[in-house]
């Protein structure tokens, strides 16, 4: 059997998809490293909304998708901008999911780690930016979750410089109950966050960074940082104080900073990890035995998906993991919150499909293969 698939010239070409699955089944707790997957949202398909209107979420499809990544022995990065914080999930939205997503983390055993924001804020003084982020913080810490201190856009347009993130971060873990993770997430992401830190110098900026941690390094768990600069997350992780963490958000350069070097590794916490969740996990199993080697092997061949699903515009990569999601059959439609279904182009599917069906992504080849055929067919292309 073959699919005729579209490339970028506007020609179709011929694919042959695999038959089988790649065999990966749930094991034992990671021992070496923590990883957190971050979830996407799965938006309910019947409701009568338009890409202003509030997110409307399948409650249920949502919470199975994060007892997938459960059962594979992954953490969940929850209510981040995976689950399109700020592109269609509002506040109301994010902090109905972090309740549901936590108590049902308590329910199976779960792992859970929830953002805080400032998203009820378009913009603010300093003082609504503080009050904005303990309210969030407030309803992370009665769910129960661990607390990720997510890159506040209100903060970046406020800031007059690096000592206003000092005072605002400083004033948030002194009153945080547990550590917590702080969250750099680049422009490429985010280009509202242009400047995170008070400078566009990111020396400069790792610099305030750095002080903020070192002022209060009991209590931050980690750092995740996402600005696709390897080398500079490995400079950053080396002067991190004793017992501080950095977890990757490099969907780019994921297995060499989690394999690590003579001087340390990199946790996890990535996007992409929600539609390799049972391969990666299967990769870090590997990794806790000691083989880097076998580690390597299964999770390099995976670059090449990430790479084309957080290709530029970088955020708009949630479209593909949803999609992706669609079609290993973790949800019924491919409908998201805000219509972003519709933020990448046919051809950018189908080589999405491709990559993640030569990795053995699909739990049913037949059925990601069929549903790649009805969407082919909806954009015009003859079966």
């Amino acid at each position: 059997m073959t699919i005729q698939l579209p490339d970028a010239s506007g020609g179709l070409r011929t694919y042959e998809p695999r038959s089988e699955p790649l065999a990966v089944t749930p094991g034992a707790p990671f021992t070496s490293r923590t990883v957190f997957s971050a979830a996407h949202v799965v938006a309910d398909p019947f409701a009568d909304v338009t890409p202003d209107s509030p997110a409307a979420v399948d409650w249920d499809a949502t919470l199975a998708f994060r007892r997938h990544l459960w059962s594979h022995g992954l953490g969940v990065a929850e209510a981040m901008d995976t689950a399109q914080r700020g592109m269609g999930l509002d506040w109301a939205g994010a902090a109905e999911l972090i309740r549901r997503s936590a108590a049902e983390a308590k329910a199976v055993g779960g792992r859970i780690a929830c953002g805080v924001g400032t998203d009820q804020l378009a913009s603010g003084t300093l003082a609504e930016v503080r009050a904005a982020y303990e309210e969030q913080l407030a309803v992370v810490e009665a769910s129960g979750a661990q607390a990720i201190l997510m890159a506040s856009r209100a903060l970046a347009a406020t800031a007059r410089g690096p000592e206003d993130y000092l005072e605002v971060y400083g004033h948030l873990l002194r009153q945080a109950a547990d550590p917590v993770i702080l969250h750099w997430l680049g422009p490429m992401f985010d280009p509202a966050l242009e400047g995170y830190w008070g400078s566009s110098d990111l020396d400069a900026a790792t610099d305030t960074f750095l002080e903020v941690i070192a002022a209060h390094p009991d209590k931050v768990d980690g750092i995740k940082v996402s600005l696709l600069d390897a080398q500079r997350e490995i400079d950053l992780r080396r002067r991190l104080p004793q017992g501080v963490r950095c977890y990757t958000g490099d969907d780019f350069h994921y297995p060499e900073l989690i394999a690590g070097d003579e001087q340390g590794f990199s946790h996890a916490l990535l996007g992409i990890f929600d539609p390799l969740g049972p391969l990666a996990a299967e990769a870090v199993r590997v990794l806790d035995t000691g083989d880097t080697t076998g580690f390597r092997a299964l999770l390099d061949p995976t670059v090449a998906l990430s790479r084309h699903l957080f290709q530029a515009p970088t955020r708009f990569y949630k479209t593909g993991v949803v999609f992706l999601a669609w079609l290993a059959g973790h949800q019924s439609h491919f409908t998201m919150v805000g219509g972003l279904q519709s933020a990448r182009s046919l051809p950018h599917f189908a080589r999405a499909y491709e990559l993640a069906d030569s990795l053995g992504l699909f739990p049913d080849p037949k059925l990601a293969e069929e549903r790649m055929k009805n969407l082919l067919a909806l954009y015009g292309v003859a079966r």
